[in-house]
């Protein structure tokens, strides 16, 4: 089939940032006395850091302010930009497509922090468009991201391809009526934890 646009998440899938957002996670929630597996974390893959924040308080019997947490971890996050690597198999599509078809980012992430990766990556103008979190309703798995970023670039969603490495991605892009490529199929992340 021949795409009309290309759309591209960005944690795991343009970059190789997973790791670096795990121990961002960790630092931040040893200050609260709270614990995030390695295993639960990728469990929680392509969940808005809020959603994630919200989440641990509940399992754990917590009552902290999730708001405060959520903003904390990506200030700790963003202070590790300059260890993130591309995922250069996605980055060769990127190449390869750019010019010749529309290509957008569709991310879970927030503005400061998804352009902070691709910025540092040198990506950034590859992209007609960068939806975000902060841009729509219902973050994945519901469709809003991936039907934004085809409204953006005036294509048809069921004529888009979608490169994802969650699950809640690949639900999301499916949802809109797009094809989709598992990036965990050729790249997984290192671990920080045994396990």
């Amino acid at each position: 089939m021949q795409y009309e646009a290309i759309i591209f998440d960005c944690d795991g899938t343009l970059a190789n940032s997973m790791p670096a957002h795990y121990i961002a996670w960790v630092t931040t929630l040893e200050r609260y006395g709270l614990e995030f597996s390695e295993d639960l974390f990728y469990e929680t893959g392509g969940w808005s850091t809020l959603k994630v924040a919200r989440h641990l308080l509940d399992l754990q019997g917590h009552d902290g302010d999730a708001e405060a947490i959520a903003e904390e971890k990506e200030d700790e996050f963003e202070k590790h930009l300059d260890v993130i690597l591309p995922i250069e198999q996605t980055i060769e599509v990127v190449k390869v497509h750019f010019d010749k078809i529309p290509l957008a980012v569709a991310t879970g992430g927030i503005p400061r922090v998804c352009h902070g990766i691709l910025d540092n990556l040198g990506l950034r103008n590859y992209f007609q468009t960068i939806v975000t979190a902060l841009d729509i309703k219902h973050p994945k798995p519901a469709p809003d991201t991936y039907l934004e970023a085809a409204r953006r670039l005036g294509v048809n969603p069921t004529n888009c391809l979608a490169y994802e490495d969650t699950d809640p991605g690949i639900e999301s892009a499916r949802q809109a009526g797009m094809s989709t490529i598992d990036v965990r199929s050729y790249f997984k992340p290192e671990r920080v934890t045994a396990g």
